[in-house]
């Protein structure tokens, strides 16, 4: 009898940790239980976005600012399509640091979910740390500028809280390559983990099979996703020329 009840215990945390793959018609050859718990899916994380401001943006000089936008928007709308918690965090917006970019504003209008500090520390403001606790995932994603003080700050105060940081390094921005690399290596050493944002749409899309959002996901891999997106765009135009049917990555070519 208890072996019973084990049982049933783990099938109801499994539902509840695998419960967004139901989102799709699943591939019977596919088994997300399987997956390290490394990895983000839509459920297991909240994504927090700091400091994505213009005033903040001028002084970023690691990658082209047009790079990190276009990253951004990959991030946010596919934060927004599978309905991961977000909290857009910013610092002094109206009297100094000015308004959010438009690839969180356009996406995010729920303002509710904003909170403007004054502290360069996220992790320092009590409404921000409430928030995530309410939410209640202990994997955090963050992207912020500038990386050597709003990204790196947070991280470290988070990890030391008992949370998993991982950080869309793509998605953030410092002063110099040097101040970004260092801050990221910092980030490393005290267990953070670095990842891109191409890597976390696809992290949290993870099967093609996803029929109720794979449409949406290759809208915005075209939209955002460089070479990769224009690869898609390729493939599937070429498709429909020679064949009138549209490829597809969730065909996966094997028929029994």
């Amino acid at each position: 009898m208890r072996n019973y009840n084990l049982l049933l215990i783990a099938l109801f945390v499994s539902a509840l940790t695998f419960g967004q793959w139901k989102q799709y018609n699943p591939n019977p050859d596919n088994d997300p239980a399987n997956a390290s718990k490394e990895l983000l899916n839509p459920t297991n994380h909240t994504l927090i976005l700091i400091d994505h401001q213009s005033q903040m943006a001028f002084a970023v000089e690691s990658q082209p600012i047009e790079e990190l936008r276009n990253n951004l928007g990959l991030v946010s709308e596919a934060a927004v399509l599978y309905e991961v918690p977000t909290i857009v965090t910013t610092i002094a917006e109206k009297s100094f640091s000015g308004p959010v970019f438009p690839e969180i504003r356009d996406i995010f209008t729920d303002r509710s979910n904003y909170i403007d500090r004054s502290t360069m520390n996220t992790w320092e403001d009590t409404r921000v740390v409430k928030q995530v606790e309410k939410l209640g995932k202990k994997k955090l994603v963050i992207a912020g500028l500038w990386t050597e003080v709003c990204v790196l700050f947070p991280t470290l105060s988070a990890i030391e809280d008992g949370y998993e940081v991982y950080i869309i390094t793509d998605a953030s921005g410092g002063l110099s390559q040097e101040a970004h690399d260092m801050s990221i290596q910092r980030a490393v050493q005290a267990g953070a983990r670095p990842i891109t944002s191409l890597q976390y749409m696809l992290e949290i899309h993870r099967d093609w099979a996803r029929s109720e959002t794979y449409n949406e996901i290759v809208r915005i891999s075209k939209k955002y996703g460089g070479s990769y997106g224009l690869g898609i765009d390729y493939i599937k135009t070429m498709s429909k020329w020679l064949t009138g049917k549209e490829a597809s990555e969730a065909d996966s070519g094997t028929k029994n």
